[in-house]
């Protein structure tokens, strides 16, 4: 996702509002007159609603508008017009991302992994965990790591200590990394729409502390992982990403967990590669993932 060097930098707008006529043509003949070059564009029709989504791309060499004054020009020229909802990113910003965790590694090693090689245009400064078992994995990624005990008499004052250093650390967004801890609204409303979890499919139908087992008894046939945004509501989030792997009689339950953890891993960095790309709109507790 990180830009080439010498690859032209770009603006990209994410735009929700009530379908109606001539929407595309007046955002693109506004990127048009401004000598801007559209180097991306989808649109989605939410049909049923009658709701227009759009991201647009373009180049800002040439673009005749300065970059801190777009924001205001859109909203007069287009936006205003049209009621929209509308976001404005560039290419050349990093998020900051935090990542909580637990005990369980596996979503951690793959996340470091990523940001190590550059796959990512992310900065990682900070893993939070209530417990210290993992940071030997941020010591060697050097990556500063912070452990806050979690019972249920201590949460109360542990979470405002760590939105505190969310502050601190100037975090964008946050990933839950199988953080095996529910959060509070407060933390929550801190951060709208910049929370993402993991988790495995099999809720409802086996909830508890060894689903595998459970699905395992029950002779299931495909194990699926979900990575949403994080609300209020439990594991009840706008969904980003969602896939699925066969299993057979044949598999054990050692091997069902091997396959779901892999499964965890994929689910998670694709939710993430969507964020980082600003391609999700988020509505009704659904989500528009644009390509």
């Amino acid at each position: 996702m990180s830009k080439e060097e010498g690859q032209a930098q770009t603006a990209i707008l994410l735009i929700d509002c009530r379908d109606r006529r001539g929407i595309v043509v007046a955002v693109t003949e506004y990127i048009y007159k401004n000598n801007g070059n559209i180097v991306y564009l989808d649109q989605h029709v939410d049909v049923e609603h009658q709701i227009f989504f759009m991201r647009v791309e373009w180049e800002l060499e040439t673009f005749s508008i300065s970059r801190t004054q777009i924001g205001d020009s859109f909203q007069k020229a287009i936006a205003k017009k049209f009621q929209m909802q509308w976001r404005l990113h560039f290419s050349d910003e990093t998020p900051r991302m935090a990542v909580f965790v637990s005990k369980l590694p596996h979503c951690l090693y793959d996340i470091l992994s990523r940001c190590q090689s550059k796959e990512w245009r992310v900065d990682l400064p900070l893993i939070i965990s209530n417990h210290a078992d993992l940071e030997p994995i941020a010591q060697k990624f050097d990556v500063d790591y912070e452990v806050f005990p979690m019972s249920e008499a201590e949460k109360s004052t542990q979470e405002p200590k760590q939105l505190e250093l969310l502050k601190e650390y100037k975090i964008d967004f946050v990933v839950l990394a199988r953080y095996m801890q529910i959060l509070s609204e407060e933390f929550v409303t801190s951060y709208p729409q910049q929370i993402i979890n993991i988790h495995h499919s099999f809720l409802p139908a086996f909830p508890g502390s060894k689903p595998y087992h459970s699905a395992y008894e029950r002779g299931v046939k495909i194990i699926g992982a979900t990575s949403h945004y994080v609300t209020t509501e439990l594991d009840a989030g706008p969904i980003i990403e969602q896939d699925t792997v066969r299993v057979s009689h044949t598999d054990t339950v050692n091997d069902m967990i091997r396959k779901g953890r892999d499964l965890e891993k994929v689910v998670l960095s694709r939710a993430i590669w969507h964020h980082l790309g600003r391609k999700i709109l988020v509505y009704s507790n659904r989500t528009v993932v644009f390509n």
